[in-house]
């Protein structure tokens, strides 16, 4: 039996995920807090080029995570070095854009949640059966939500978390169509302005809760 780890509260309860790419470690807290103001505690930070200061902005905004409200996670992880060098930084989760098996049962092997990428029926239950904590669904907006609600007939146990091309508009439509959380980037994080990140988290939340 797989010792699965947890989907961690602030996700399973908050339903979202921000993915936030190219942030700075400077702005990381700022952008942070904005998304906690606005109703969005989960954050993944992906290890995009240049990856050092990528791992930076998780450090930073690890390190103000609990006086934040915030929980951190890597996002774009495609090695197990890269899970090993976003954990040590302090990523309480990993989040791949494909199903990578050996990344999930290192993460599984010390109790780190593992979001692999999949989109077809054979992908998701390869994920699932590796160790996922839940599935990340990508690119969600190439097949929608009734795409979702027929993965469920065989799958019913298998969490998903819809990523790409998701925003307050569709995003109810996803958690009505059996989403544990849905991932968000560049609509929800735009240009990192905090007034307008908490804005949009807001409108998010507004349509989680009302499909929920």
């Amino acid at each position: 039996m797989i010792d699965r780890p947890a989907i961690p509260e602030p996700i399973r309860e908050g339903r979202a995920i921000a993915v936030g790419r190219h942030i700075p470690a400077a702005q990381a807290n700022r952008v942070g807090a904005a998304l906690v103001a606005g109703g969005v505690s989960a954050m993944e930070l992906t290890l995009n080029e240049p990856q050092a200061e990528a791992l930076r902005a998780i450090e930073t905004l690890a390190a103000a995570a609990a006086g934040l409200g915030a929980l951190v996670g890597a996002g774009t992880v495609l090695s197990v070095d890269a899970a090993r060098s976003a954990v040590d930084a302090g990523a309480r989760f990993i989040v791949c854009p494909h199903t990578d098996t050996e990344i999930v049962a290192w993460c599984a092997g010390r109790a780190v949640p593992c979001f692999p990428g999949a989109l077809s029926p054979t992908e998701i239950l390869a994920a699932w059966s590796a160790g996922a904590s839940a599935v990340k669904l990508f690119p969600a907006a190439a097949v929608g939500p009734g795409y979702l609600a027929q993965i469920a007939g065989p799958f019913p146990d298998i969490p998903m978390v819809p990523t790409g091309g998701v925003s307050a508009e569709t995003a109810g439509d996803w958690i009505a169509a059996g989403a544990v959380a849905v991932g968000m980037g560049s609509w929800l994080i735009g240009d990192g302005d905090p007034t307008g990140v908490t804005e949009r988290a807001r409108l998010v939340r507004r349509s989680i809760d009302q499909a929920a």
